[in-house]
């Protein structure tokens, strides 16, 4: 059996969607707890100068001291911490055979919805008013991203979504075909896209 077979026959299975979403997810905790410590930092010493203070564009100090950066009051990165283990413990307890009710991954799939919407606001905002990049930011992005690919690809091989029977059918057969992948990696790549166009050269210097 080829590799290339193996790694489809294994997402097909569910198995490796399940990984790719709890290793997204341990990423995307990480660079909340990294991102937590340096609001607490900052809110020390605001003129405190922190490891991803790379340069004028990528600066972790810059994002992290705006009023973007703390949406509800209390730094972003909190929200993290509540969020990434929930769904780090989905994927445990899906990869250990535990079968998830309809209603329960339809919640799951709304509330993710919103907290990617969150982070693309954010990204955004740092593209387009903050005029500065967070590393660990970027990473939460893209791990969010993925993971919301994944839930959604799950959801609709599963019919958890409860869509209409025509438009369920179609995301079934794109499902299938792993069209969802191709997605993801032109969303991803139109994001890299899209830095460079705005920062060129600044980003290296």
């Amino acid at each position: 059996m080829t590799p290339t077979v193996l790694v489809d026959q294994t997402r097909r299975s569910g198995i490796g969607v399940w990984v790719v979403m709890l290793l997204s997810s341990l990423a995307s905790l990480v660079a909340s707890f990294v991102l937590a410590v340096e609001a607490i930092t900052l809110a020390e010493n605001p003129s405190a100068e922190l490891g991803c203070d790379i340069n004028a564009v990528l600066s972790c100090g810059t994002v992290g001291s705006s009023w973007q950066a703390s949406v509800f009051g209390f730094p972003n990165a909190f929200l993290g911490l509540i969020a990434e283990p929930v769904v780090i413990t989905i994927a445990i307890a899906a990869l250990s055979g535990v079968r998830f009710k309809r209603w329960f991954m339809l919640a799951a799939q709304l509330v993710y919805t919103v907290g990617l919407a969150l982070a693309y606001w954010l990204f955004y905002q740092a593209m387009f008013n903050i005029g500065a990049l967070c590393p660990w930011c970027l990473l939460i992005t893209v791990a969010t991203t993925l993971v919301f690919f994944e839930m959604t690809r799950i959801n609709i091989r599963d019919n958890n979504l409860y869509l209409p029977q025509r438009i369920q059918q179609a995301l079934s057969s794109a499902v299938q075909w792993n069209l969802d992948v191709m997605v993801v990696i032109a969303w991803l790549l139109t994001l890299v896209l899209l830095i460079v166009v705005k920062y060129g050269d600044a980003l290296y210097s």
